[in-house]
């Protein structure tokens, strides 16, 4: 199953390290990465593959709620379906 993690907060060194360390810990393969810096604001969607994760999708989105609290940040996570549904105009 694909997803899109994003991740919201201020700036600072090694968010996409710690992200990126989490998802492939959890066996999930990222397929595309963008990221912004506007002023001291850091954006991050990411295109993932969760099929070959080594935990469940739940579990998967508490850890990235969890690692965002600790990070200072929004870290969710919107299976593509769901996503795509939700911006459909």
């Amino acid at each position: 199953m694909r997803a899109i993690v994003t991740v919201v907060g201020k700036d600072r060194v090694g968010i996409i390290a710690e992200v990126c360390t989490l998802l492939a810990e959890c066996g999930v393969n990222i397929l595309d990465i963008n990221q912004t810096v506007m002023q001291d604001f850091f954006t991050m969607s990411m295109l993932v593959d969760t099929k070959t994760s080594s935990i469940g999708y739940d579990v998967l989105v508490e850890h990235l709620s969890k690692k965002g609290e600790e990070m200072g940040m929004k870290i969710r996570i919107n299976r593509e379906d769901l996503f795509n549904a939700m911006h459909k105009i």
